[in-house]
Formats: structure tokens, C-alpha cells, sequence
């Protein structure tokens, strides 16, 4: 494990180098926060997408450890259920040299939906998690690429995911079935490491992260099919995942997983940094409220995978 931490430190160092840099990042006042929970290194509890339950539990995926988890709003962790191993133990994953289990998505009646990257074609899917049912695979997809972000588009009852090697967004209706390339506009590429990373659905369009250009895009939604990419941000190095806080969508918080900051970037694309204490390297954020959580994977940092709770300023 440390030699592929070792591996994914040079490689993202190599695609920060290409990261465009018209964007200044602008320090926020300090925000109220602390760790919540710290995660085990050694089992691969590398926090890597979060989805929140009503009751304020944290579902979260394990990607080093193939695992998806129930965190507890006192900080109980119960393991849901462990992907399968591959046979090469995952060595064959694209881009990362390990199986990986990254985007989560939890549906009204408390179902999960996860992805999970094993570089093997048997595996590697969107899965169904039913409470009190055993673990499902409702769509094949490409052993070739890394499929990361998970978005749910509850009108049109279809799923959205990233692939942050072959530089896609494809879309699996909930039921399960063929999953179908929504867009691969050469804004979602990968330069160098990864590219179409976060992922969501939001007032008829999807918005994405690209993680080696450093961009926040937006990509409305016409009769179900793509209308022209907009840049929204740019300069953003090491962008992961996104959240937003309220009803609008002139406020998007996001975190820079390298930089280590979790930043709010506003209508014109300015970002202004609202944490970094007791961050290590962030994956995920999700918003209830004014409360933020951050789950940070320390894939770089390779010390204290943890989940933050903060309070967001209220301007």
C-alpha cells in the first residue's frame, strides 16, 4: 500500500504541474470545525465519496479497503459490505495500481448505490446495496477505465457517473441495466493523471470536476441529451469533489484534494478557502444546513484519513 501511495503522489504531482492557474484562491476568516472520527490507514480506510442519511449518518466508501461504510453521528463505524478482490489484486486498475471503491449515492428508501474500479472486467460496475438484501452489480462497466463520481437525477430516474481515465460521463437508469456514454467532450479529459472526477446533478444540469485542468464545469441538460460545456471556474489544482450549500447555485464549495483546502467558489468563478485545518488530502463534501463534511483519504499525506465536521460562515 505504501508503494502505491508513493506511485499516486508522483502522479498527481505530474498533473498539478499542468493545472492552469487563472483563479486566485482567497483566505476565508476561520471557520468553527474539528475531526469527528479518525479512520484506520493501515485497513484502508481512505474516505473516498460521502452521501448523508436524514438521521445524520455518513455513508461512506473506503476505497484502499473495497469497502462501503455506515459512520454514525457519534462516530460508530459498521462495515455494509466489501467488494470483491480481484484476482491480480487489483494491479491492473488504471491509473491507480489498486481496486477501488469511489462514488455513493443513498436513494428516499435508504438504498446505497456505489461504484467500483478493479481493472477487471467481472467486476468492475455500478452496485446496488438494498437494506437487508445482499450486494448487487446493476451495470457493467469498462475494466479500461476508472469510473469515479456518482450523481442521481431522481426526475429522470437515471444515474450519472464520471470515468476520470477515459475522460466520460456515462448514464445507468436506476433499475440497472447498459450503461451508455452521456458525453465525452474534451473538457472531461484526462492531461496527464485523472480527469472527470466530482460529479452531481443540479436545477437541469450536471456539474463536474475536471481533477487535472483544475476546472468546475457545467453541462446543461437538454431532453435528456448534453447541451455545450461551460467552463464555471478554472485554476481550482487538485479539484475532487463538490457540494452545494442551499438552494442556489451561485455558491459551490469544493474540495482541492493535493492543496488540502476546501473552498467555496461563487458565480464568477472566484474561490475563496474556508478550511484546511485537519485536512489530508479531502475527497468528498457534503452540506446539511450550515454543517459541513469533509472526508479527507490522506493518499498523499499518508497519516490521518479523517472526517471533518465544520460550520459554514453565513456569508
Amino acid at each position: 500500500m505504501r508503494n502505491r501511495m508513493l506511485a499516486l503522489a508522483v502522479a498527481a504531482g505530474i498533473a498539478l504541474v499542468t493545472v492552469p492557474t487563472s483563479t486566485a484562491v482567497q483566505a476565508h476568516p476561520a471557520m468553527t470545525s474539528r475531526i469527528a472520527v479518525h479512520f484506520d490507514l493501515a485497513k484502508g480506510q481512505m474516505p473516498e465519496n460521502v452521501a448523508l442519511g436524514p438521521d445524520g449518518t455518513a455513508y461512506v466508501t473506503f476505497a484502499a479497503a473495497r469497502q462501503v461504510a455506515a459512520i454514525s453521528p457519534t462516530g460508530a463505524i459498521r462495515i455494509l459490505t466489501t467488494l470483491p478482490a480481484p484476482a491480480d489484486g487489483g494491479a491492473g486498475t488504471p491509473a491507480l495500481g489498486f481496486a477501488l471503491t469511489t462514488g455513493i449515492v443513498r436513494t428516499a428508501d435508504g438504498t446505497l448505490y456505489f461504484l467500483y474500479a478493479s481493472g477487471d472486467a467481472a467486476t468492475t460496475g455500478l452496485y446496488r446495496l438494498r437494506p437487508g438484501h445482499t450486494l448487487q452489480r446493476i451495470a457493467a462497466l469498462p475494466a479500461t477505465g476508472l469510473p469515479n463520481g456518482l450523481a442521481y437525477d431522481e426526475p429522470a430516474k437515471t444515474f450519472y457517473l464520471t470515468d476520470s481515465v477515459l475522460g466520460s460521463i456515462s448514464t445507468v437508469p436506476l433499475n440497472g441495466g447498459n450503461a451508455r456514454v452521456w458525453s465525452s467532450a474534451p473538457e472531461l479529459a484526462a492531461t496527464g493523471f485523472l480527469g472527470a472526477n466530482g460529479i452531481k446533478v443540479r436545477h437541469g444540469a450536471i456539474w463536474a470536476t475536471n481533477l487535472d485542468l483544475g476546472t468546475l464545469l457545467r453541462i446543461p441538460i437538454r431532453q435528456g441529451r448534453p447541451g455545450p460545456v461551460q467552463v464555471k471556474a478554472a485554476g481550482l489544482a487538485g479539484i475532487d469533489d463538490i457540494a452545494f450549500p442551499g438552494n442556489r447555485d451561485d455558491q459551490v464549495i469544493a474540495t482541492l484534494n493535493a492543496p488540502n483546502k476546501v473552498v467555496r467558489i461563487d458565480a464568477d468563478g472566484h474561490a475563496v478557502t474556508l478550511l484546511t485545518a485537519g485536512l489530508q488530502n479531502p475527497t468528498s463534501v457534503a452540506v446539511r444546513g450550515r454543517t459541513l463534511y469533509v472526508l479527507s483519504a490522506a493518499y498523499l499525506t499518508a497519516t490521518d484519513p479523517n472526517l471533518v465536521l465544520a460550520t459554514l460562515p453565513r456569508h
